[in-house]
């Protein structure tokens, strides 16, 4: 299932690093990006985690939360974060609730093979907990300027 803009957004709650915790109960009343991306340390992964770190104080002025959710462990995002000075919270999600939640647990193809991976997907949620805006299949250049602007729209 597809969330798309004007959903509801599911409930969660993840273990991020630095052994902390997110949870939407503690977001309720503040709009987030909770994007979702693959693994730790690849090269897509890292240039989205990078360019969300550049953006974080734009972010954080119009009062929206960064949260990056992979299936990767806390002990990878703090290794992850401090080799390339991330800013953003890292959630994980080794269970894939949360990431089957927000449906973007999907079946992948590589030269032919089938297999189960995470779609890198990113979500904005406004102050009341519904999907403002949602992207799929995300390409990462230019993706962090249009969630910006996308953002800036919910003042």
């Amino acid at each position: 299932m597809e969330l798309n803009a004007g959903d509801k957004a599911p409930k969660f709650r993840l273990a991020t690093d630095g052994n902390g915790e997110v949870s939407s109960a503690a977001l309720k009343g503040k709009p987030y990006v909770l994007y979702f991306y693959p693994k730790d340390d690849t090269s897509g992964c890292t240039k989205e985690a990078i360019g969300f770190s550049e953006a974080k104080r734009k972010f954080d002025a119009l009062g929206v939360s960064l949260i990056g959710v992979s299936k990767d462990s806390t002990a990878s995002h703090d290794k992850f974060k401090a080799k390339h000075k991330l800013k953003i919270t890292l959630g994980s999600d080794p269970d894939q609730k949360t990431i089957e939640d927000w449906g973007v647990w999907v079946e992948k193809s590589l030269y032919g093979r089938k297999y189960m991976g995470i779609e890198r997907a990113t979500f904005l949620v406004d102050a009341k907990g519904t999907i403002a805006q949602a992207w799929h299949k995300v390409k990462v250049p230019g993706h962090v300027d249009a969630v910006l602007a996308a953002a800036k729209t919910l003042a």
